[in-house]
């Protein structure tokens, strides 16, 4: 091996870039653990308002449930909204409301719960 073949070789690659590389590649590989690979379509919030009138009846028509032990989706992660929607879904969510959601969800495609998590996701969080 030449002198300039070995420093090459020996030679420690440039970080700079190296951690958001790796927390990218560790949020994908979480995301696919959990069954949810990175959204195909990242939503539209202005089709979720456009959708969000069955989730109004519980969840208040901007995302503040008038009612205590329905959550408030104002303000919520989005990945998270996707996520939760999914599972309610697929009927592997489970809890108090899950039968309700999972009615709800059925009529839900992959777009609607993107555009439905957008939505939710811009609104302002209650103070």
């Amino acid at each position: 091996m030449s002198p300039t073949n070995r420093t090459r070789a020996t030679r420690m690659p440039d970080r700079a870039g190296a951690l958001p590389t790796l927390l990218s590649a560790c949020a994908a590989l979480g995301l696919a653990a959990f069954g949810l690979a990175a959204p195909a379509h990242a939503g539209d919030a202005a089709a979720g308002l456009a959708k969000s009138a069955i989730c109004a009846s519980c969840h208040g028509p901007l995302g503040l449930s008038p009612v205590p032990t329905y959550p408030n989706l104002a303000g919520q992660n989005r990945l998270y909204l996707e996520y939760a929607l999914r599972l309610y879904r697929s009927g592997e969510r489970r809890g108090d409301q899950a039968g309700m959601m999972y009615t709800v969800a059925q009529a839900l495609s992959d777009t609607d719960i993107a555009d439905l998590a957008a939505y939710y996701a811009d609104l302002p969080r209650p103070d």
